[in-house]
C-alpha cells in the first residue's frame, strides 16, 4: 500500500501551526501553539478527503476513549476535539516530544527503566479493561514520553469494546506484537491477548527488535512473522543483565495458550514490581482504579461514524466590539472568582455622584467669592 503524502494543517481557533509530527495510516499529527491557555499541544486531524465511515468511526472511538481514560497518569491526555472550517475532524491532545518508536532498537534501554515502563503500562491497559474497552495496538511505538519523562500510552484508533467486536476489525493489530490467536483471526482482541501484547512489548524494549524478528534482511515480512507467531515458542533475550525471573515473566505472558498466561495486566504488573524489588529497585507505581471506581454512564459507541463536535463554518479574527454589558465588565466572561474579586460599578450609577459632587464644589466657591466681596471675609 503506498504512503499517502501528509495533509496540510488546517486553520483553528486559538491554536497556531507550528509544525509537522507524524503520518500514519489514516490520520496526521501537528504540533500547534494554544494561545489560552498557553502550551504547546498534538492536534491529530483527518486528511480532507478522507470520507470512509469506518475512518470517521476509528476516530471518533479514540476520542471517546481517550476521554473515559486520558486522566490515568500513563494515558495520554486529551483536551479537546471539534470539526475544522474546512470539515475536516481533530482531537486536541498533550503534547509528548518523546516516543520508544527507534530508541530500543537503536540504544540499549537499562533493565529498570523497562520494568518501570512495564508497570505503568500495566496499570494503564488494566484501567481500559476495567472500563471495557481494549487498545488492540500495543507496541513500543505507542508508548510516547511526556516532557516530565514519563511513559504513557497513545494511539486507542483502533480500540474497541470488550463485548461488541467485529470481523473487520481483525487485521488492525500491528503483526509483530500481536498474539497467537490474533494472528490466527480467532478473536479482534481480549484481556489475554493485550497481556501477550505487553509482555511482548517488554521484550522488544529489551531485546532491542520484536520477539520473533530476525537479523537477516529479507526475513521479516509479515507473512513469515505470522507463521513464527502462531508457533510461538519463548526465546530468551539474550542479555546477562535481565534477570531469570524477568524471563521467566515474559515467558508466561507470551505463553501460546491463552489459558497459561497472566489472568489480567494487573497480574503482569505485580509481577514486574515483585522483580523490581528482588534487584532492589523502588516499585514504580501501578495505578489501577479503585474497587468503588465505575466508568462514564455513557458507554463509547464504536458504531457511530458521524461528525460530531464543534463545526467551525469560519475562523474568528480579533476584533473590537463594544458590547453593551449591564454589568459593567465589557467582553469578560462572568464567574465565581470575577464577581468575588473583581466587584465593578456601573458607569450609569457612579456618574450621578461625580456630578453632585462637583456642583456641590461650584456652589461652595461662589458663596466665598460673594462674602469676600461684601467684606464679610476679609
Amino acid at each position: 500500500m503506498p504512503q499517502r503524502l501528509p495533509s496540510s494543517p488546517p486553520i483553528l481557533p486559538g491554536l497556531a501551526y507550528i509544525r509537522p509530527l507524524g503520518s500514519g495510516g489514516f490520520a496526521d499529527v501537528f504540533l500547534y501553539g494554544q494561545d489560552m491557555p498557553r502550551r504547546d499541544v498534538a492536534v491529530k486531524v483527518l486528511p480532507s478527503d478522507v470520507r470512509d465511515p469506518d475512518l470517521l468511526r476509528m476516530f471518533n472511538a479514540e476520542a471517546d476513549v481517550l476521554a473515559h481514560l486520558s486522566a490515568h497518569p500513563s494515558i495520554v491526555t486529551v483536551y479537546q476535539a471539534g470539526i475544522s472550517a474546512d470539515g475536516r475532524p481533530y482531537i486536541v491532545m498533550e503534547y509528548c516530544p518523546g516516543s520508544l518508536a527507534q530508541r530500543y532498537r537503536v540504544e540499549r534501554m537499562p533493565v529498570a527503566e523497562v520494568l518501570s515502563i512495564g508497570v505503568r503500562m500495566a496499570g494503564a491497559l488494566e484501567s481500559a479493561h476495567h472500563a471495557g474497552l481494549v487498545h488492540r495496538d500495543v507496541k513500543p511505538s505507542n508508548i510516547l514520553v511526556t516532557t516530565f519523562g514519563a511513559p504513557v500510552l497513545a494511539d486507542f484508533g483502533i480500540s474497541s469494546s470488550l463485548v461488541r467486536q467485529g470481523a473487520d476489525e481483525m487485521l488492525a493489530m500491528s503483526v509483530p506484537w500481536s498474539a497467537p490467536e490474533v494472528i490466527a483471526e480467532q478473536t479482534a482482541g481480549t484481556v489475554s491477548s493485550e497481556v501477550w501484547s505487553l509482555g511482548a512489548t517488554v521484550y522488544s524494549l529489551l531485546a532491542g527488535h520484536s520477539p520473533f524478528e530476525r537479523r537477516e534482511r529479507g526475513q521479516n515480512s509479515r507473512e513469515q512473522l505470522r507463521r513464527r507467531i502462531a508457533r510461538a515458542s519463548y526465546t530468551e533475550i539474550a542479555r546477562t543483565d535481565v534477570p531469570p525471573a524477568l524471563q521467566a515473566v515474559l515467558a508466561r505472558a507470551m505463553s501460546r495458550s491463552p489459558a497459561d498466561r497472566f489472568a489480567s495486566a494487573r497480574e503482569v504488573g505485580e509481577a514486574l514490581q515483585k522483580v523490581q524489588s528482588e534487584l532492589g529497585l523502588p516499585a514504580s507505581p501501578l495505578e489501577v482504579p479503585a474497587a468503588e471506581w465505575a466508568p462514564a454512564a455513557r458507554a463509547v459507541d464504536f458504531a457511530d461514524g458521524a461528525l460530531r463536535g464543534p463545526a467551525r463554518s469560519r475562523v474568528e479574527r480579533e476584533s473590537v466590539r463594544k458590547l453593551r454589558d449591564p454589568s459593567g465588565v465589557a467582553g469578560l466572561a462572568r464567574d465565581e472568582d470575577t464577581d468575588i474579586s473583581a466587584p465593578t460599578r456601573s458607569a450609569h450609577r457612579v456618574l450621578p455622584w461625580v456630578l453632585a459632587a462637583a456642583t456641590l464644589v461650584a456652589s461652595a466657591a461662589v458663596v466665598v467669592v460673594a462674602l469676600l466681596a461684601t467684606g464679610v471675609l476679609r
